[in-house]
């Protein structure tokens, strides 16, 4: 071989490795160009590179040009002229296969971190925070959902999102102090969970936080109660460390609010106040108006019965000298009397002064039987619609002693006026439409009074309270008061309330 000859085969070996990239196996000398990204389960993604504008051409791309187009030159020659070439023409072929694999192969191949069945196409991938196409540039990536760096903020607070660890609510995220705040349960009373504050820098640099947590139990499971009309929670201890009720909706009082004391050992909410009953006098338009309601029941009372407002001292004084009947515990907050007695009733509505009433003036009142009822005691201080409920119960006690109903059972005489009473909160707070069907079926419904939903006058906090008593009356665990309301209701709404009546009158029991 000659000399001339052994400098072209090695300058096409050396060219067939240049153009041919390193084999597999071999150390690239080129990395690609991939930044990773911040945060859990994030990727920063970078900008492809813009084209650089190409260097002058120098003497080795030169001798390559020469290389490549020489061997094209011999293919378009005629046969007879190729042949001569030999064992050149070998070198030839390499070098030719060399540049067209050269041109289809692309050795800066972008890293890509996804496998290819998930790698999803720009243009596809919206902004979860401000719900705008990302496109090119930066973003961060969980669970499927992208967003602007500038857009990862808490849905709470609205301050950017800087920890490694963040809380997932749908597309919504949120720092975690903030998430157990908005979302973990809270003391309604002793109101343990307080609102962060931040301090230093808007982007929440810095924060102080106060929380006295709800007790776990043995389970180390957070353990409340919670009111099973109002939905109040509260902590377990609640119930020990005599945190005070509102004696009328049984709502406990939160920290931060003082409930009105009756000074007799109850207190009052600010919303059962707002229709609180506090004298005689004032009580006694609501009175006639549920005789009204009586009388287009078809149960007329002929009688007038005494109705005096009292506090809890004279009621437990009146029950106790009261041979008839059971009494509701642990609270009775009405009663039909039967006998003689004198009783201090409420003469003057007392004023307000802070969380205390002041001026309270009581006088006493013999009471002489004239019938088989003396009078009608109710605590004071109770709002509209449950004075209104218990001296509907206690007005149908007085029916029935007045009609010759004798020596009847606890529980069919309590659960028959329970269900007058549930009747009257009934017509009270439920419009006409919506009502519970007359059980009288020799009354029509033109011949009842306007009740207060008719008339407009009741407010959206004295339906929530008409619904609760009613809730309470339905729900009551009681043998008289509770089972005797349901068997009472059930044999109402099947045969209509005169004819249980009637039932009653010749069985002592309720119809079947």
């Amino acid at each position: 071989m000659s000399p001339r000859t052994e400098r072209r085969s090695g300058l096409m070996k050396w060219l067939c490795r240049f153009l041919k990239g390193p084999k597999p196996g071999e150390p690239s000398r080129r990395r690609p160009q991939v930044a990773a990204g911040e945060g859990e389960g994030a990727l920063w993604h970078q900008r492809p590179a813009r084209p650089k504008i190409d260097p002058p051409r120098n003497e080795n791309e030169e001798l390559v040009d020469r290389a490549i187009a020489e061997p094209l030159a011999e293919a378009v020659k005629p046969p007879r002229e190729k042949t001569h070439r030999g064992e050149d023409s070998n070198d030839d072929e390499d070098l030719t296969r060399a540049v067209q694999d050269s041109l289809n192969m692309n050795p800066y191949t972008p890293y890509n971190p996804y496998p290819p069945s998930q790698a999803q196409p720009i243009g596809h991938r919206v902004c979860g925070g401000c719900k705008h196409e990302i496109g090119r540039g930066h973003y961060l990536s969980c669970m499927g959902i992208y967003w602007h760096p500038q857009c990862f903020r808490c849905r709470s607070c609205g301050h950017l999102i800087r920890e490694t660890e963040f809380t997932l609510l749908g597309t919504d995220s949120y720092h975690k102090l903030c998430y157990k705040e908005l979302h973990h349960p809270k003391c309604d009373v002793c109101l343990q969970f307080v609102r962060p504050r931040v301090l230093g820098k808007p982007e929440r640099s810095a924060l102080q936080t106060v929380i006295n947590c709800i007790p776990t139990n043995g389970s180390g499971l957070i353990e409340y109660r919670a009111h099973p009309f109002w939905g109040q929670k509260y902590c377990p201890s609640h119930e020990r460390d005599r945190t005070p009720r509102c004696c009328s909706c049984e709502k406990m009082e939160p920290r931060n609010t003082k409930y009105m004391s009756l000074g007799d050992g109850r207190g009052l909410c600010m919303e059962c106040l707002g229709s609180a009953v506090m004298d005689t006098s004032e009580c006694q338009p609501l009175y006639h108006s549920i005789r009204d309601y009586y009388e287009g029941m078809d149960m007329r009372l002929d009688q007038q019965i005494p109705v005096l407002l009292v506090e809890r001292q004279a009621l437990n004084e009146a029950m106790e000298g009261e041979s008839k009947g059971p009494h509701h515990m642990p609270e009775t907050r009405g009663l039909c009397l039967s006998e003689e007695r004198t009783v201090s009733s409420i003469l003057r509505r007392p004023r307000i002064g802070g969380n205390r009433l002041l001026g309270m003036r009581t006088r006493p009142q013999k009471l002489t039987r004239r019938c088989e009822v003396t009078a009608i005691l109710v605590l004071y201080g109770l709002p509209r619609l449950l004075t209104g409920s218990i001296l509907a119960h206690e007005l149908m006690h007085g029916w029935l002693r007045l009609k010759g109903y004798r020596n009847l059972n606890a529980e069919v005489e309590e659960g028959i006026c329970q269900v007058m009473s549930y009747l009257w909160l009934e017509s009270e707070i439920l419009p006409s439409s919506s009502r519970h069907a007359q059980p009288s079926s020799s009354s029509s419904s033109s011949s009842y009074p306007a009740t207060s939903s008719e008339k407009g006058g009741i407010s959206h906090t004295g339906k929530k309270l008409g619904e609760f008593f009613m809730h309470q009356i339905a729900n009551d665990t009681s043998t008289a008061y509770g089972d005797g309301f349901r068997t009472a209701y059930a044999a109402v709404n099947k045969y209509g309330l005169r004819q249980t009546l009637s039932h009653i009158r010749l069985t002592g029991g309720f119809p079947v």
